[in-house]
């Protein structure tokens, strides 16, 4: 492995912007890491395309936040052959050899990558605010050799390490009831779930236990007796008990919209639509005089009067989603924003386990226990929805097993990758047998977290053998086995 000097392939380098000479072959392969954790993020061919929204829809959706989830209403993408950009880092790929192009800080800014396959310019720009404390300085490190040997470097260079974490095996609401949960539905799952996974295995309650996403109270209907009396029947069986919540987000009828509109980030004047999940939300402004003692109040109750361990936090892109907004953040860039809000996390959850998802995944280094490295798993292989091709963020069991392998060399350094869940049932499901199992091989050799969505208690014998056979897989995994990957 070897260091490379960025002076010695830069035509440009300035503080906030270099230019390197960065050549490719039409036998290469080029990776950019995507703006978030959903964002779809897999090598690409040179002559590839990186398609992007259509001014025209960017316009329309912006007011809804249908192109807030990923970096579709801030780059400008041009959807010609060869060019690409990135976030964070990119490699090129020639053969076994990996030439890997990283930041080694994201605190004052996100490092962005543009490369244009035919003049072989990699621009290098910083990200950063226009503040009194602005800093466009550019930290970025090039390395060449094998893929451990890279990233191994990247790590110490950037002085990351992971937080201590046991892999953790599972099941999670979400892809089985979505929102439709109740104390009847959980006591049920937890009953299925009861002869098939271990002690110590996690059992995670997803969206739908609270009155509204941003107010995360009890819906007194659905469980009236308390989530306590949920997480006590979980620990009853052995197992960890996970809770699901967006801390940054406030869907549009909630309780603290209407109470607390002064706690919403705005730009130019307006609350920001961060997306259209439960028909609309905005973006919590942690600068807010009562936003950070409203979200330090949240964990307290979670961790320590309901007794969860782990926390499931979605949707955490929607804290900084801007680089500067007048007044708003005082010049803080989105990188330096997300970082501190990140941290803001880490200090409320103290001790307590993170899965952090919807994030933009640097700032999640050294933060998180466990952190999903794609974007959601769908019912089917492939979603076919126009705006597939046009937001990278959208479910898609073929880009989440995509991204999987294009992000493994992440687990176990900066985190333990959470690859989203797998199925093995036989209803309520669109996928053929083959791609049910080549998505579940995929996530259990590429990730720590091994979780499924299913109704485990109606498995049938084949089916217990394949999750048997799944977990010992999981178990003894080597990321370094691509043998059966090609069609990935």
């Amino acid at each position: 492995m070897r260091k490379i000097d960025p002076s010695a392939i830069a035509k440009i380098r300035s503080l906030s912007v270099w230019v390197l000479d960065f050549r490719c072959s039409s036998a290469d392969r080029l990776f950019f890491n995507g703006f978030q954790t959903w964002t779809t993020s897999h090598e690409l061919n040179p002559a590839d395309r990186m398609p992007g929204a259509h001014p025209l829809l960017r316009i329309l959706g912006a007011p809804f936040g249908a192109m807030k989830y990923g970096d579709g209403y801030f780059i400008d993408y041009s959807g010609r052959q060869g060019c690409f950009h990135g976030f964070s880092y990119m490699y090129r790929r020639t053969g076994d050899v990996y030439t890997l192009v990283a930041s080694v800080d994201e605190t004052n800014g996100y490092t962005t990558f543009f490369y244009d396959v035919v003049t072989g310019e990699l621009k290098i720009v910083k990200d950063a605010g226009r503040g009194p404390g602005f800093d466009p300085e550019l930290h970025v490190a090039i390395f060449e050799g094998t893929e451990d040997e890279v990233f191994d470097a990247w790590f110490r260079e950037a002085g990351i390490t992971r937080r201590p974490a046991e892999p953790i095996a599972g099941y999670s609401s979400w892809y089985n009831r979505f929102d439709k949960i109740t104390d009847e539905t959980i006591t049920a799952d937890l009953e299925g779930c009861s002869s098939v996974l271990r002690p110590g295995d996690l059992f995670q309650i997803d969206d739908g236990w609270q009155t509204a996403v941003g107010d995360w109270t009890v819906d007194p209907v659905k469980f009236p007796r308390g989530l306590k009396a949920s997480a006590d029947d979980i620990h009853a069986r052995g197992f960890k008990a996970g809770l699901w919540l967006a801390p940054f987000s406030a869907q549009a009828g909630s309780e603290l919209v209407r109470d607390h509109p002064d706690w919403l980030l705005t730009h130019r004047g307006k609350p920001w639509y961060a997306g259209y999940n439960w028909k609309g939300f905005f973006s919590l402004d942690i600068d807010r005089p009562g936003v950070c003692d409203h979200l330090k109040r949240t964990f307290d109750t979670v961790f320590n009067d309901w007794g969860f361990e782990l926390v499931k936090l979605d949707f955490l892109y929607s804290a900084a989603p801007w680089p500067t907004a007048g007044g708003r953040y005082h010049g803080e860039s989105r990188g330096e924003r997300m970082c501190r809000a990140v941290g803001l996390l880490r200090e409320w959850c103290g001790d307590g386990l993170i899965l952090g998802c919807g994030v933009p995944l640097m700032p999640a280094f050294g933060k998180f226990e466990y952190c999903r490295i794609g974007c959601d798993s769908g019912l089917e292989w492939e979603n076919n929805r126009p705006l597939m091709r046009r937001v990278r963020e959208l479910p898609s069991t073929r880009n989440a097993i995509g991204n999987a392998y294009y992000r493994r060399q992440l687990d176990g350094r900066a985190f333990l990758s959470d690859p989203d869940v797998f199925f093995l049932r036989k209803d309520n499901i669109r996928m053929k047998d083959e791609e049910k199992l080549l998505h579940a091989r995929v996530l259990a050799q590429y990730g720590s977290v091994f979780m499924t969505s299913d109704n485990m208690g109606d498995y049938d014998e084949e089916q217990l053998g394949r999750y048997r056979e799944l977990r010992e897989l999981w178990e003894k995994k080597d990321w370094h086995d691509t043998s059966f990957t090609e069609n990935i």
